[in-house]
């Protein structure tokens, strides 16, 4: 049968196989503007999904990015910014787009200025608002990127933020609200959120709860918005077609399912192992690409300015008021200005690194068992010039002022150069360490104090010999320091007018030149130079600090009352100040200290005819010795007792050397070959100690052979000692007095005979390669690698101590110090 052709003027209707769909309204608006029927819209669950879901997201960002400000005005100030950007999109969303932008822009400047307002009252600038809206636009990326962690909300760490969560709010809503796009919408929060963390860095733990929040609000996000196939509003047609078009959406919906599982896991595949990878992996902090803070010439070495200021003692600096009562019986209060751990044999620098703080500074590390007192003090600057400014050290708390604070150093300095009249107050915590654990106390060593023991290339010799004089003897840290100490306050005078300097050549000058002659006398700069240098190259970790001595009921500071002072520093103590001041107005010359004394003794001078006559005293005249109770003569008794504690330090003396025979034995001949290779190098560096030669942690073992080849060779009675030339400059640079027995480096040739030489100290070369065996290799070494590096480390000891003079032999064979060197 043929069916006939469907005539095109046969209606829907008239065909009984057709239904026909309901009439759409919409259908009966006019072109020409007709009557239109009024339909009322769905309730589309995306307007009150999505635009919370996108605000969120932004608050988000602010949770983690708040983590390094020290208190909630940040969260505030970008909840506030995310809920007016995403709210004023959703207000907008009805109107032209091109309205969006100007609306937008007007509320991103007003939320700005409320929240440069809100962080100004908070952090108390009372900048007018032009200039401060001004410098924190400026410079708002650069002070949040250089700020101390934890970061103070002030109007230039927060105006970055705000703004930045404004715009990507803004960007968010037009996308995600406006267009309908909401994965495409969430783009910006995505960035703002992975800004957030890039900022924090390594200076918070991971942000896992936020991390989860954003994810899931991303995942509502889109789950509300996705359209169902076969949704109203598709077009209607013949119900055979609309079910094959849902049985093909249906193929295309697995499809896609199928095509979007297969690239997850193929994604994950690629991307799962590199990700896994950087999980443990330490964050990359912004902070070291951008340049903190750095202090101008004038501050860079204050050291400089000690004798200007000692030449007009009368110059007012500035005006120093404690608010909290002085404590102890001193007179002054010790402000800081700057501390001074560089050294390159030409100027002590500052060498800190400023980071803008707020009014709450980082903790200092507590030292085990001190007292720490607060001191509060107000400062007003009166004639100091530069940006460091002064505190007691070390300061917790600063209002009046905006500051940079070095954290190594406890030390603070002004962005803007210091004006008169400026005042701030400052809270200190000043610790109090157990000096009584200073005799014991070892100095630290390796990578962390390298910088504190870096003297530069150069150090002229005698500068070198007094340092290697005043170690000898002395293996305790606290005792090298106190020789120091005591070697400059009894020699050297402080004279006010001395001229400044302490490179290489100035410091010899002032330790070795002729008295009379600008030699032997200097200002505090010298005495803290000398002592920080000498210190150095004893292996102890010493820095200069440049300060006042304030009044401590408080008063004028005045430019006489400008010091500087030398610290060393200590494990478990932290840094110590020593004082090498002139201890007498009469100081001992250094050539007369080390003259030998003569051997024979001084011709006795004739006497009187008065004398010469005076008659002999009678044998009546002499005086009895007395007697102790019960009739003992006291010069028995007083013989008795020295025997006893004869007797109890030879009994102690026996037990010493028989206790460091045992461990000796333990080291080199028990144990694993690691074991006694461990125990030779012990062995190795308590005989350097013994020499006086402290042992520096940071060199390695091959660098330590090569610092051993050559150790300090004293004479009898100390290297100086030896001398005869009366300059102790040609003394300390070597230049021959005519014998063995006048030069310092013949050692105990002297004691020898004449022309004896000292056999060369042996080869360390088994012992190094033996501990760098164990340390890289550790169980590769073999018996016979530990006999050998026990015999060169016996046999370097031995000359070592060959070396010494009789009595410096026998303390070497008792001393106690290998007892407790290395518990």
């Amino acid at each position: 049968m043929v069916t006939p052709p469907e005539d095109p003027r046969v209606t829907p209707s008239m065909d009984p196989r057709v239904v026909t769909p309901p009439e759409d309204p919409r259908a009966r608006v006019t072109p020409s503007g007709g009557a239109r029927l009024r339909v009322r819209p769905s309730k589309d669950p995306r307007v009150y999904v999505v635009p919370p879901a996108i605000a969120g997201m932004l608050v988000l960002a602010g949770v983690v990015l708040g983590r390094i400000y020290a208190d909630g005005l940040l969260l505030q100030l970008v909840a506030g910014a995310a809920v007016g950007s995403v709210g004023a999109g959703l207000a907008t969303r009805r109107l032209p787009s091109w309205t969006a932008a100007p609306i937008s822009t007007g509320l991103l400047v007003a939320c700005t200025s409320i929240a440069l307002k809100m962080a100004a009252g908070h952090a108390g600038v009372t900048t007018a608002f032009p200039a401060m809206v001004r410098d924190a636009l400026v410079n708002g990326i650069p002070r949040l990127l250089t700020a101390m962690i934890p970061v103070e909300s002030t109007p230039d760490t927060v105006v970055v933020p705000v703004i930045a969560t404004w715009l990507a709010g803004l960007a968010a809503a037009e996308v995600g609200i406006r267009a309908r796009r909401v994965l495409l919408g969430s783009v910006t929060p995505l960035l703002l959120y992975a800004g957030a963390l890039y900022v924090v860095g390594p200076n918070a733990g991971a942000a896992v709860g936020p991390t989860l929040g954003f994810v899931a609000l991303v995942a509502v996000a889109l789950a509300v918005s996705a359209r169902r196939a076969g949704t109203p509003g598709a077009p209607h047609g013949d119900r055979r077609a609309g079910t094959a078009g849902a049985a093909s959406g249906t193929r295309g919906a697995f499809g896609g399912a199928a095509a979007g599982l297969a690239a997850v896991i193929g994604l994950a595949a690629v991307a799962g192992p590199w990700i896994s990878g950087q999980v443990a992996t330490a964050p990359v902090d912004p902070r070291q690409y951008v340049e903190p803070p750095q202090v101008d010439s004038l501050d860079e070495s204050p050291l400089n300015r000690i004798s200007g200021w000692m030449l007009t003692p009368g110059q007012r600096l500035f005006a120093y008021q404690p608010e909290t009562p002085p404590t102890g019986r001193s007179k002054t209060a010790r402000v800081r200005l700057a501390v001074l751990s560089d050294y390159d044999g030409v100027t002590w620098k500052v060498g800190g690194v400023y980071r803008n703080a707020g009014r709450v500074l980082p903790e200092a590390v507590a030292l085990p068992g001190a007292e720490v007192t607060e001191v509060r003090q107000r400062i007003t600057i009166a004639g100091l010039t530069g940006r460091l400014l002064p505190a007691v050290a070390t300061p917790a708390e600063l209002t009046g002022t905006r500051v940079a604070y070095d954290a190594d150093t406890g030390t603070l300095i002004r962005p803007e150069s210091l004006i008169n009249g400026l005042t701030y107050t400052v809270t200190s915590r000043v610790p109090a360490p157990d000096l009584n654990m200073l005799p014991t106390a070892q100095s630290p060593a390796g990578d962390a104090v390298v910088r504190h023991l870096t003297v530069g290339t150069g150090v002229p010799d005698p500068i070198q010999r007094l340092a290697e004089h005043l170690a000898d003897g002395n293996g305790a840290s606290y005792d090298r320091a106190v020789a120091i100490q005591e070697f400059l306050a009894r020699h050297y005078r402080e004279t006010a007018d001395a001229p400044s300097g302490h490179a290489f050549p100035n410091l010899a000058y002032f330790l070795f030149g002729p008295r009379g002659q600008g030699g032997q006398e200097g200002t505090s700069e010298q005495f803290a130079a000398s002592f920080a240098l000498l210190a150095r190259l004893t292996g102890l970790p010493s820095r200069v600090v440049v300060g006042f001595d304030a009044p401590a009921a408080g008063g004028e500071v005045t430019g006489g009352d400008a010091i500087a002072w030398p610290e060393v520093l200590f494990d478990g103590l932290g840094w110590v100040p020593f004082d090498p001041m002139p201890s007498s107005d009469d100081p001992t010359p250094v050539e007369q200290d080390f003259i030998p004394k003569p051997s024979t003794p001084p011709t006795t001078p004739p006497q009187s005819s008065a004398a010469a006559q005076a008659p002999a005293p009678s044998v009546s005249t002499v005086v009895a010795p007395s007697r102790a109770a019960g009739g003992v003569p006291a010069g028995v008794v007083a013989g008795g007792a020295a025997g006893a504690v004869l007797a109890v330090l030879v009994v102690a003396a026996l037990a010493v050397v028989q206790l460091r025979r045992g461990l000796r034995r333990r080291r080199l001949y028990e144990g694993s070959p690691d074991h006694r290779i461990a125990g030779a190098w012990l062995e190795f560096t308590d005989a350097l100690r013994l020499a006086g030669q402290p042992v520096p942690a940071h060199l390695s073992a091959t660098e330590m052979a090569s610092y051993a080849a050559r150790p300090p060779v004293p004479a009898r009675g100390g290297l100086l000692r030896r001398a005869a030339p009366e300059s102790v400059v040609a003394v300390l640079d070597g230049a021959p007095a005519g014998s063995a027995e006048d030069d310092p480096r013949a050692g105990v040739a002297a004691d020898r005979g004449p022309g004896a030489p000292l056999a060369p100290l042996p080869p360390l070369d088994e012992l190094v390669g033996a501990l760098n065996t164990v340390g890289f290799a550790p169980g590769a070494a073999d018996a016979g690698q530990a006999d050998r590096a026990g015999a060169q480390a016996l046999a370097y000891a031995a000359a070592l101590r060959e070396r010494r003079s009789w009595l410096r032999k026998l303390w070497w064979t008792v001393h106690p110090g290998p007892l407790r060197w290395h518990r």
